[in-house]
């Protein structure tokens, strides 16, 4: 599997990178990819078919100047900002593999990504504990009672290939989600409608710790040097930056 740690300037370009990863790949064929990349600036991104006025305080947003964008995968309405870790994973379909379908891709790519992250905060005295819950989301479970969300994801497909990306929260402002995001119109039985401030929780590890637990579970040993550059820049100067694919719901 190939790595590509890399954090284009603007929101736009990042979001189109991950669309352009999969065309590449599904049309041309290749080796699987790792993606990492980081918010610089804060920013929504609403899930293919939400509703912004639904899933959004768009008048907040407005007051400070936080833009709206949508992505090319389904899910949940996120915030992005400072304290965020994304990453992305553009894999092979094959037939008979347990990436032929949604379901199968989900569990074994999550508990793929639960055991790397959980090896990194477990311990002798730790008794925190990782798991998977609502099929994408990473949740710390420090009481047996208690699931708190770190990460969410969420899958395209393609004929060839999938992406399959999400966000880790290390060390967000978790505040600023209950002002700019609403509740969301739907959400997995485990969250038992807490706030965002109940629910969400930060993962406190170093990115680059979180970036060698999924580098080696998923074994991207080489640099991708060679990417769309073009491709990524057309889709962001006429999808992601345009309101009429970030606003058509």
């Amino acid at each position: 599997m190939k790595l590509l740690d890399l954090t284009l300037p603007s929101p736009a370009e990042n979001l189109a990178c991950d669309e352009a990863l999969l065309d590449w790949r599904d049309e041309n064929g290749g080796e699987e990819i790792l993606r990492f990349w980081k918010s610089h600036e804060t920013f929504i991104v609403v899930g293919y078919a939400n509703k912004v006025a639904t899933e959004v305080n768009v008048e907040s947003c407005r007051a400070g100047q936080i833009p709206i964008f949508r992505r090319c995968s389904g899910g949940g309405t996120v915030l992005q900002g400072r304290g965020c870790l994304n990453y992305a994973l553009i894999l092979e379909i094959k037939e008979n593999s347990p990436l032929a379908g949604i379901s199968g891709a989900n569990k074994f790519i999550m508990e793929r990504n639960r055991e790397a992250i959980e090896s990194k905060v477990q311990s002798p005295k730790s008794k925190v504990q990782i798991s998977i819950n609502g099929h994408t989301d990473l949740t710390l479970n420090p009481e047996p009672s208690t699931l708190n969300k770190f990460s969410g994801n969420s899958q395209r497909r393609k004929k060839n290939f999938l992406l399959f990306h999400g966000t880790f929260l290390l060390d967000f402002d978790l505040a600023l989600v209950g002002e700019l995001l609403r509740m969301p119109s739907k959400q997995p039985d485990y969250r038992q409608s807490r706030s965002h401030g109940e629910f969400l929780t930060n993962l406190n590890l170093p990115s680059d710790t979180v970036k060698a637990a999924l580098i080696k579970s998923w074994n991207a040993t080489e640099e991708l040097k060679d990417f769309p550059k073009s491709k990524i820049q057309k889709l962001a100067r006429e999808k992601y930056l345009t309101g009429e694919w970030n606003l058509k719901f």
